[in-house]
């Protein structure tokens, strides 16, 4: 299995209303196909500024290729979307990580 995670750093002036999106538009949307499963949404706490904080949104997704898929069918434009609400008060950056299993 592997996590999808992205890290957004919010500036605080929108941190709220960018928070709300996430949770009721963002995460929704990107769910709702059925490819990314399992959401997160996780504040970092070692990142807090005092102009910006960081929050985690993590997915389960199948493998990398299903995440490709996703990205090229709707995940681009979600993500355009952000970039055109928030510009640049809102920036991120996505890595994929690898569950290990525990009992093998």
């Amino acid at each position: 299995m592997i996590v999808y995670n992205t890290t957004f750093n919010i500036e605080n002036d929108i941190l709220a209303e960018c928070i709300e999106y996430l949770k009721k538009s963002y995460i929704p949307r990107a769910a709702a196909s059925g490819f990314l499963r399992t959401p997160y949404l996780r504040r970092i706490l070692q990142d807090e500024t005092e102009d910006a904080t960081s929050y985690s949104v993590q997915f389960h997704v199948k493998n990398p290729e299903t995440l490709e898929y996703w990205m090229q069918s709707e995940g681009r434009d979600l993500q355009q979307e952000l970039v055109n609400r928030f510009g640049t008060k809102l920036v991120g950056f996505s890595t994929l990580l690898e569950e290990i299993d525990l009992e093998s």
